[in-house]
């Protein structure tokens, strides 16, 4: 066997040996995004679940602002109508999903905000808990789509960075989009258990 076809067949192992790990290790990172991606789904659609017990306690207020109901339910049911496959994490589709995701938050944060006006309201037990969870939910949001975010960009890199972005392009796998900076949609609601009641007689909305 000649020397130039040994050449060529060292060549080509050492091709093959780039292609297999390159996969083996887009394939490992994908799935780090898939898991990262579901926690993420997971938190959010917990928010979800304690919204309608929220809107119901706070139904129990005399003269509660319906407005501030009606937001936080319609942006319930827009937030939950998005769903997005871990495979097809577009740029438009996540940001789709942010957006939806992100007025949720702020419709909370004006109930919450509006509901300090109503003393007798903030006193019961059951708010009071539903208050806890919510901040426990939204701070544990904010956690999961850091990790996402690191799960990406780690994805990312491995994909688009020489020889990887070879393989990569060649196997399908496109690059993956990530949360981008929103502070609305990564505070959490306050919680302040020190608010003094309306003095008595103070008008309320």
């Amino acid at each position: 066997m000649s020397k130039t076809l040994w050449i060529v067949i060292g060549v080509i192992v050492i091709i093959g040996l780039f292609a297999v790990g390159s996969y083996n290790g887009l394939v490992g990172k994908s799935q780090a995004v898939d898991n990262a991606w579901g926690n993420v789904q997971t938190v959010y659609q917990r928010r979800a679940d304690l919204v309608p017990n929220l809107v119901n306690t706070v139904k129990g207020a005399a003269n509660f602002e319906q407005k501030t109901l009606t937001d936080v339910v319609n942006a319930r049911a827009q937030a939950t109508s998005i769903n997005i496959d871990a495979k097809d994490l577009t740029p438009e589709k996540l940001s789709q999903f942010q957006a939806a995701q992100s007025n949720l938050s702020s419709s909370l944060g004006r109930l919450i905000a509006v509901a300090e006006n109503y003393p007798q309201l903030t006193a019961t037990q059951n708010f009071r808990d539903l208050q806890v969870s919510l901040e426990g939910t939204e701070n544990r949001i904010s956690v999961e789509r850091k990790n996402f975010n690191d799960t990406v960009v780690s994805y990312n890199t491995a994909a688009q960075r020489f020889p990887g972005v070879l393989f990569a392009k060649l196997f399908g796998f496109a690059p993956k989009a990530y949360f981008e900076a929103d502070a609305a949609a990564q505070v959490a609601p306050k919680v302040d258990f020190n608010t003094s009641p309306a003095p008595e007689g103070a008008a309320t909305n």
